[in-house]
């Protein structure tokens, strides 16, 4: 049989892309700028870092240009802003951490942060569950929520003032009104966001109302409300310094006590390594918080797991020892009866009889 009779195969044909289809056309590498500039494309962990040391040293260099010279020639003179030399020296570090007490202060606006921080969080949370289970309760906290979200900050401390004093009491109950509203209103959106065919699925499993709320929904709402929670609680340390600026004296003020009384002596240095402080701390604690929910959630955000393991694991002793403390209630006679003259699914029905 002769090949060059026989009939070519035909082309495959392309199959054909919807017109509403958006076609992301890739780089191979032989143009930089196109690499750049690609939409999202992910960049090595060196290269972020790179950059954002590059960020840092422009800020610096601006900084020294505006305040280089003898005072009276500085485009920005000494009393507004002093040079990056006169901010970075040993006598300003000695008189930050010794004199201005860095440490002893830096524990007390932490300590006021995670109390205000915490009792929102053990009352919003539980409110927030409900109002992403039940539309009633979400429209009764709605006028709440909106005042709390809306509100200036800055605007509750007179009424703070007059309803809990310039103590301690007055600092955390300030974090508290602060954030209670938006941590309602994450965990309700967490909740709602939840499929609800896994509470379908759970109905027909025979589950009950409390069973899907603890069992299925604050389960899979956890890791966006753990991230919540995370970004919140950055917030709330940077509010802390707005509820420092009056205290009581004779005591530990706190980071915002540093800026205020470092404000009226003048000491601008001062002001300014308390302001670089404050976000290296709370870059820190976010990076540790960071930590604990990859290891928490190491399916979404895959960390080691280490955490989620444990935690399921105190999560089914609990369980272990709540069946061995809590009896099972015992049936009634009536129950019993019934149960022995009920035939089992699996046995096989008399014949009646001929």
């Amino acid at each position: 049989m002769n090949n060059a009779s026989a009939p070519k195969p035909a082309p495959e044909a392309t199959p054909a892309v919807p017109a509403d289809t958006v076609v992301r056309r890739s780089t191979d590498g032989r143009s930089n700028g196109a690499a750049w500039f690609a939409f999202r494309r992910p960049i090595p962990q060196w290269v972020g870092i790179l950059l954002g040391a590059l960020c840092l040293a422009i800020v610096f260099g601006i900084w020294w240009f505006l305040t280089r010279g003898p005072h009276e020639e500085r485009i920005i003179g000494y009393s507004a802003l002093p040079s990056p030399a006169e901010t970075f020296n040993r006598d300003q570090f000695q008189n930050l951490w010794f004199d201005n007490a860095l440490t002893r202060n830096l524990l007390v606006s932490l300590q006021r942060v995670v109390f205000g921080f915490a009792l929102a969080t053990l009352i919003a949370v539980p409110l927030g569950v409900l109002c992403g289970c039940f539309p009633w309760v979400n429209a009764f906290f709605a006028p709440i929520n909106v005042f709390g979200r809306n509100i200036p900050i800055a605007a509750l401390i007179p009424l703070s003032f007059a309803l809990f004093g310039i103590g301690e009491m007055q600092k955390v109950m300030f974090i508290f009104i602060a954030v209670v509203a938006f941590i309602m209103m994450d965990t309700a959106a967490a909740i709602a966001d939840v499929s609800s065919r896994y509470i379908d699925t759970a109905f027909t499993l025979g589950a009950s109302r409390r069973q899907i709320i603890l069992k299925v929904l604050v389960p899979l709402a956890m890791p966006r409300l753990f991230n919540s929670l995370r970004l919140l609680f950055g917030l709330a340390f940077g509010y802390i310094m707005l509820a420092e600026l009056v205290t009581e004296g004779g005591g530990v003020g706190g980071l915002g006590n540093i800026i205020n009384v470092a404000q009226r002596r003048g000491h601008r240095e001062t002001i300014i390594l308390v302001l670089i402080v404050i976000p290296a701390v709370a870059l820190a604690i976010d990076r540790l918080l960071f930590m604990i929910q990859r290891s928490l959630f190491p399916h979404q955000y895959g960390g080691d797991g280490f955490l989620h393991i444990l935690w399921r694991g105190i999560m089914h002793t609990c369980e272990d020892v709540k069946r061995w403390i809590i009896a099972p209630t015992p049936l009634q006679p009536g129950q019993q009866a019934a149960l022995a003259h009920k035939p089992a699914a699996h046995e096989p029905h008399a014949a009646p009889p001929t």
